[in-house]
């Protein structure tokens, strides 16, 4: 396991400039590195392709390419919790795993409710069918808690250096200033690819199928990453910068740059706040949490009466257990803003053990929406 005390000046500016805003452009290292020495840190073209290739090889990045919404490619997802007693648990567990439809499943602290995972589909209808053959199989009832609103959905992860994101935390993390001039975090090269509009279109094409498959795992770590995809699905490389930057627009890709393993950057402490809002005030109550720059998710989700009484969620994650105690506490303070909250009004529930971590099954869902 790394930390981000590992990486040099050069491969922390890196990691913090290009989470998002990476353009879609042919030869897209030449203004990202161009844009980079603008504000003070030098390095060629050439030198920032080598740099997130070797952080890509040494696993510091999950990958680098455009983040794929699949929300709005096509299918469903749903995050389950659920009990499984200490005796049985790796039982379970495999039991569990074992469902295709099952894309992430971790081990998170909490009393009654100790396993936490979520089911990709193609047809919504399946969840239903999936969840009913796991409390079969395992005999543990299942608790479906779909997202019903998505306040945020930002997982970057600043290091300390050039381009840092301001932690909001009261000086926990500062901004490098480059001339005399605060640092701001990242750098938005998104307005440099093809102007397109977004389409209102609901399903894809085969073209548009094929493209984004060809992504989801990243792009070719290669000067001219867009030619490639390009000539691997046999189109043009202006046809794969178009449909990139209207996917950009329409919210089916969420950002293009690199994506850490935040693991490998020393953020070990997976926080998953949960909050009994009133219901009438979730409505500001989740935008205010989702504005904190160091909440990664923040959605509202159902309730099970009796068994669980909070409806918003939201994700931190922190370097160290004091660092992400500052984060909880800066969430309760913003909730105790709209309501007084109660010991019993809330919880954090910290991983501790990743059970299975495959990713959405794209594939599959994908072709639910293409026509």
């Amino acid at each position: 396991m790394g930390t981000d005390a590992d990486l040099t000046r050069r491969e922390r500016a890196v990691v913090n400039a290009y989470q998002g805003g990476f353009p879609a452009v042919e030869h897209p290292f030449e203004p990202a590195a161009e844009a980079m020495r603008e504000r003070g840190v030098d390095i060629e073209a050439t030198a920032l392709l080598e740099t997130v290739r070797d952080l890509d090889e040494r696993g510091v990045l999950s990958r680098f390419g455009p983040l794929v919404n699949a929300q709005e490619i096509g299918g469903a997802a749903t995050l389950v919790a659920m009990h499984a007693p200490d005796d049985e648990f790796d039982e379970v567990v495999e039991r569990i795993n074992a469902h295709r439809e099952v894309a992430h499943n971790y081990e998170r602290e909490h009393p009654h409710l100790n396993v936490w995972f979520v089911v990709s589909v193609a047809d919504e209808d399946r969840i239903e069918t999936v969840l009913e053959e796991i409390e079969a199989e395992t005999g543990q009832e299942t608790y479906n808690l779909p997202k019903q609103r998505e306040f945020r959905v930002e997982a970057k992860f600043s290091v300390d250096g050039p381009f840092a994101e301001a932690s909001g935390e009261n000086g926990d993390r500062g901004v490098e200033a480059t001339d005399g001039e605060p640092a701001t975090a990242g750098i938005d090269l998104s307005a440099l690819g093809p102007g397109v509009e977004a389409s209102e279109a609901s399903t894809l094409t085969p073209a548009e199928r094929d493209l984004v498959l060809e992504i989801q795992d990243g792009l070719p770590l290669s000067a001219t990453p867009y030619a490639d995809v390009a000539d691997a699905i046999g189109r043009e490389t202006e046809w794969v910068l178009e449909t990139i930057a209207r996917f950009d627009r329409e919210g089916k890709i969420r950002r293009i740059g690199v994506v850490p393993n935040h693991y490998e950057l020393g953020y070990t402490e997976n926080g998953m706040t949960v909050w009994n809002v009133p219901d009438d005030l979730v409505d500001e109550v989740g935008p205010a949490v989702a504005s904190l720059p160091f909440v990664t998710h923040c959605y509202e989700r159902p309730r099970h009466e009796g068994v669980w009484p909070y409806n918003v969620f939201a994700m931190t994650h922190g370097r160290s257990e004091a660092e992400s105690d500052r984060r909880i506490r800066q969430v309760r303070e913003t909730m105790g803003d709209y309501w007084d909250v109660a010991d019993e009004d809330w919880d954090s529930l910290f991983s501790t053990r990743i059970l299975k971590k495959t990713g959405i099954r794209l594939s599959e869902r994908i072709e639910s929406t293409t026509r």
